[in-house]
């Protein structure tokens, strides 16, 4: 076979996959091509490549799902190749196809892989033909899957026959939730995939999800690297992953790699890909689908396999045969993976995108970070909300959760919301220490989780905390080179007292002495003398009396001062600096009662009510989506919608007062006023 060496890679991606294809491009000394849409044109992956292609303006079907507008640039540029990432079109056949004609090489399988394999339906019906064990399901539209559905015992799944990365998947309950699941369903996956075929498959009770990732060349060679585990999900998408799995036995291990290299050699894959399984309480495995590309989750098995699998699918799409045999590959240690989002957990997980005010990563041997970003940037509401992937790596699963949680505490990201503290206490939760775990463990253990994280904060000593935000407000014209000007005039000869709003608690200080970098302060009656040993890029070392502390300092846009301490993150303020805006809007929010604003940044893209209309508590009132995800707006009590101040298609965000509706037992007591 003939090799075609790459020498430009043009990357069909944006964010932390497009850097991690970056790394190694450079490593290999290939130049690397960044495309990007105008509101990216700033993004660490467009600084970090070789040259940066505009995409222009426009959604993401005109910008990076448009394939005319990639080969063009390709070809106008002297790309050799493209490599698709994961999301977007890396599991498209146009693109390949385009690629082919345009003889440019595709960094990942043929067209036929992907169509085999891309469609869930046709994927199960070629597993079962190689003899791998599968759930029971039902395909068709969706009059004919509202028939048929009986036949399987509910719960059942419902499932984007063209859906990955958990999107496109709900379960159902009951049949009377089925018509209008499938209806969502088909919508999301037309939307994200171009393809609303839905399925329905049998609900296997608390399995566990593990995975096995393969690589195949163009001479019919196929090994695995054995697995990865990544039960732990929510809302079907992945948040933590492991390798090697605590769960498999060395027996079972070594089956389900055999049934993944076996699927791939059926139809001849060539590139990296996943083989997915659900495995029950017996350690049953049950194919569930495959993935025709790199995964989000390659890194965990990076590390402990040694392998960089993108340089092999480099190598793989040049002509090279595999660098390695099955008996060369290895598994040592243990390695975590934790996705870090921006959502909050405290409030249903809603998306939360906005501008970070610090970004800080941890610096530890044995732990790697994947981020779309190196420095302070905006967190985009187009995009999915992951913004970095935190990989510790240990001699023992036990090292390795050690390591993931001491790394979290120490990574900041203000200004937005996100799961750090979150994933912070998951992996100390005893069930998952134990490996008592399945895909149901966040939906079981969250509200846990969330108490243990509101424990965790209590715990921490408000001095502390006050402590470090006085150090930094009082010294923040010297922190940021500005001369203070009140201790030349002698404004600090005289004691000043103040307060501060924790927590939204009020707590009161008292200045006695100040000099730069020190203070002797009374705080809510206590003295205490406070010393800046350090600070730099929002890292404080202070000393507080005899005790050395840390704390991580930003400001946001909304006058409030930031401070981690232990991981986690209190929003604080004088009460004597008020921020005019952020008053007016706390005090006028109370005169808006029936009003619901958006939750999050976002697009209407339903309107389900008219103006009128008699709701019951629990009705959805419109749909929005954000981050790639439809959130819907219910009714907080039976009521009736007065106004509707947006339509579908409308861009939204929080200060956005999308519907007003009027309580009926208000209406009731109205009425009956004499």
């Amino acid at each position: 076979m003939k090799i075609r060496n790459i020498n430009k890679v043009l990357i069909a991606n944006r964010g932390e996959v497009a850097i991690r294809i970056i790394r190694t491009l450079h490593k290999l000394d290939i130049k690397a091509l960044a495309v990007f849409p105008e509101h990216d044109a700033h993004a660490w992956h467009t600084q970090m490549a070789d040259e940066a292609w505009s995409l222009g303006q426009g959604s993401l079907k005109d910008t990076y799902l448009n394939v005319d507008k990639i080969i063009a640039i390709a070809l106008k540029s002297g790309a050799d190749a493209i490599h698709p990432g994961y999301g977007f079109l890396s599991e498209n056949p146009d693109l390949v196809e385009a690629c082919i004609k345009n003889n440019l090489i595709f960094i990942g399988p043929d067209t036929n892989n992907i169509r085999l394999m891309g469609n869930k339906i046709e994927a199960r019906k070629i597993a079962v033909e190689n003899d791998l064990p599968v759930t029971q399901g039902l395909t068709g539209n969706s009059q004919e899957l509202l028939k048929q559905a009986k036949k399987i015992t509910f719960p059942i799944l419902v499932k984007a026959a063209a859906g990955g990365g958990g999107k496109g998947m709900r379960i159902v309950h009951a049949f009377e939730d089925l018509e209008g699941i499938l209806e969502t369903t088909s919508r999301e996956a037309k939307n994200y995939f171009g393809d609303g075929s839905v399925y329905i498959e049998q609900f296997i009770m608390n399995p566990r999800h593990i995975e096995i990732q393969v690589l195949g060349d163009k001479f019919g060679n196929v090994i695995h690297f054995f697995e990865r585990e990544c039960s732990v999900q929510r809302r079907y998408q992945k948040i933590v992953e492991e390798s090697p799995s605590p769960t498999l036995t060395e027996g079972i291990r070594q089956q389900m790699g055999d049934a993944a290299v076996q699927l791939c050699k059926a139809i001849r894959y060539e590139s990296a890909g996943t083989i997915e399984f659900l495995v029950d309480s017996n350690l049953n495995y049950y194919f569930l689908e495959m993935n025709t590309r790199i995964q989000v989750e390659h890194p965990v098995t990076e590390m402990v396999t040694g392998v960089d699998l993108v340089e092999e699918q480099i190598r793989i799409a040049q002509g090279y045969p595999l660098s390695i045999r099955q008996e060369d590959v290895r598994q040592k240690g243990h390695a975590i993976e934790c996705r870090i989002y921006a959502e909050d957990p405290s409030n249903g997980f809603l998306p939360s995108p906005g501008n970070i005010s610090l970004y800080i990563e941890p610096e530890m041997v044995h732990l790697r970070i994947d981020s779309s970003m190196n420095t302070e940037s905006e967190v985009l509401r187009f995009y999915d909300p992951m913004i970095s992937k935190l990989v510790a790596w240990g001699e023992d699963r036990q090292q390795a959760i050690k390591k993931a949680e001491e790394a979290l505490e120490n990574f900041v990201v203000h200004g937005i919301k996100t799961n750090i503290s979150y994933l912070q206490q998951l992996i100390q939760h005893p069930q998952f220490v134990k490996n008592e775990i399945s895909t149901r463990f966040c939906d079981t253990a969250t509200e846990e989780i969330l108490e243990s994280i509101c424990q965790k904060r209590e715990k921490i000593n408000a001095l502390e905390i006050i402590s470090a935000f006085l150090l930094f407000n009082l010294n923040k014209n010297l922190l940021e080179g500005v001369e203070n000007i009140w201790k030349e005039i002698g404004y600090w000869r005289h004691t000043m007292k103040f307060d501060i709003l924790l927590n939204n608690q009020t707590y009161n200080a008292e200045i006695l002495e100040i000099n730069a970098g020190y203070l002797l302060a009374i705080i809510s009656g206590k003295q205490v003398r406070l010393r800046m040993r350090s600070f730099e890029h929002g890292k404080l070392l202070y000393d507080a009396d005899e005790q050395s502390l840390k704390a991580f300092i930003s400001e946001d846009n909304e006058g409030f001062t930031l401070v981690q301490i232990k991981g986690m993150i209190f929003n604080m303020r004088r009460n004597d600096q008020l921020n005019t805006s952020l008053d007016h809007a706390l005090l006028s929010s109370s005169d808006e009662d029936g009003s619901l604003f958006a939750p999050m940044p976002g697009k209407v893209i339903k309107v389900s009510v008219k103006e009128g209309d008699r709701v019951n508590r629990g009705a959805i009132l419109l749909v929005v989506e954000a981050m790639k995800m439809e959130n819907n707006i219910v009714a907080p009590s039976e009521s009736i919608v007065e106004q509707i101040n947006v339509k579908a298609g409308d861009m939204v965000d929080t200060k956005t007062q999308m519907i007003h509706l009027k309580e009926v037992e208000e209406i009731s007591n109205q009425n009956n006023t004499p």
